[in-house]
C-alpha cells in the first residue's frame, strides 16, 4: 500500500484561559471554544490525520504569548514553527526580534502577525511606522502573516509592493464571503495580491466562512479555485484553524476537504500544498 504524503499543518492555536484569557471568545455562537485547548488536545487529533509538523500561529496582541508559544514548540516534535507577535510600530522591533531569537525555542520562531482585521483604518498597514516593522521582519528573515478582511486585501496588495523583500502569507484567503456566496470584489483584490512575487495563501479558515451547520465542499469550491488559480500550488499551503475550525467541523473533515478542493492537481503539487509550501516558505526544519 503506497504511504499517504505528509501533511503540514501551517495554522493552528493553543491557548489556556488560566494563563490569559482570549477576549475575542464572546458570545453564544462562540461559547464552543471558551475552554483550554492544548498541544495535548491537538496531538492526537494531528497524528492520526497523518500531520509531521505543524505551525503555531499567536491568538492575542501580548507580547508575553510568543516566549510562552517558542517554550511550548521547544518541547514539541510536532510544532515545527512559531508565528508570533510583537509591536511592529514599537521603536525597537529589531532588538526585540533578536531577543526572541536567543530564547529557548527562538530558533521555531518563523514569522509575525497582528490582528489588522480589528484595526479600524483599512489603511493600517500603509502607516509609515507598521512599514517601518514590516521592514524590520524581512531584515529578519521572518515571514509576516495576514489576518485581514476583504475590504482591506488592496492595502496589503500595497504594502507587498513597498515591501519586495517580505514575504506576506495571507490566512484564511483573505476570509471571503462564503456564507453570503459571493466572489466580487474579494476575487479580484484577491488576484491583485497574488500578483506580487512575495505573496503566499493559506488554504485554511474556510468552513468557518462558510454556514457552520450547512457547508460542504462544493460551497467552498469557488474560492478553492480561485486562491488555487491566483497562487498556485507553489504559493498556497494547507491550514486547519484548529480549534476555531472546530465551530463547523472536525480536524480530520477540514484536512479530507482540503483534500478534495485540490484534487484535480497532480502528485506533485498536491504535496506543495500540503507540505512542501509550508516547509519553504516558512523554512521548517
Amino acid at each position: 500500500m503506497t504511504a499517504r504524503p505528509r501533511v503540514v499543518d501551517a495554522h493552528h492555536h493553543v491557548w489556556d484561559l488560566a494563563v490569559r484569557d482570549q477576549d475575542w471568545i464572546t458570545g453564544e455562537e462562540l461559547a464552543p471554544l471558551r475552554r483550554d485547548f492544548t498541544l495535548a488536545d491537538l496531538e492526537p487529533e494531528a497524528r492520526t490525520a497523518g500531520v509531521c509538523a505543524t505551525v503555531l500561529v499567536q491568538t492575542v496582541t501580548v507580547a508575553e504569548e510568543t516566549p510562552e508559544f517558542l517554550a511550548l514548540a521547544d518541547g514539541s516534535d510536532l510544532v515545527a514553527g512559531v508565528v508570533g507577535w510583537s509591536d511592529l510600530t514599537a521603536p525597537d522591533i529589531a532588538d526585540t526580534l533578536a531577543v526572541l531569537r536567543e530564547l529557548p525555542g527562538g530558533d521555531r520562531l518563523v514569522g509575525l502577525r497582528h490582528q489588522v482585521q480589528g484595526e479600524p483604518d483599512p489603511d493600517w498597514l500603509l502607516r509609515p511606522d507598521v512599514l517601518r516593522g514590516l521592514a524590520a521582519v524581512a531584515d529578519a528573515g521572518l515571514v509576516y502573516d495576514l489576518v485581514v478582511l476583504p475590504h482591506q486585501l488592496p492595502a496589503a496588495t500595497r504594502a507587498a509592493a513597498l515591501l519586495p523583500g517580505l514575504v506576506l502569507v495571507l490566512d484564511h484567503a483573505g476570509k471571503p464571503p462564503v456564507a453570503a456566496g459571493r466572489t466580487r470584489p474579494w476575487a479580484d483584490d484577491l488576484r491583485a495580491f497574488a500578483a506580487l512575487p512575495n505573496t503566499v495563501c493559506k488554504l485554511s479558515g474556510l468552513v468557518t466562512e462558510a454556514d457552520w451547520r450547512t457547508w460542504s465542499a462544493a460551497d467552498l469550491r469557488p474560492y478553492a479555485a480561485t486562491v488555487i488559480d491566483a497562487f498556485g500550488p507553489g504559493r498556497l499551503m494547507f491550514g486547519s484553524d484548529w480549534p476555531v475550525c472546530r465551530l463547523a467541523a472536525t480536524y480530520t473533515e477540514v484536512l479530507d476537504t482540503a483534500r478534495t478542493l485540490i484534487g484535480e492537481l497532480d502528485d506533485h503539487e498536491r504535496d506543495a500544498v500540503l507540505a512542501t509550501t509550508a516547509e519553504r516558505v516558512y523554512g521548517l526544519r
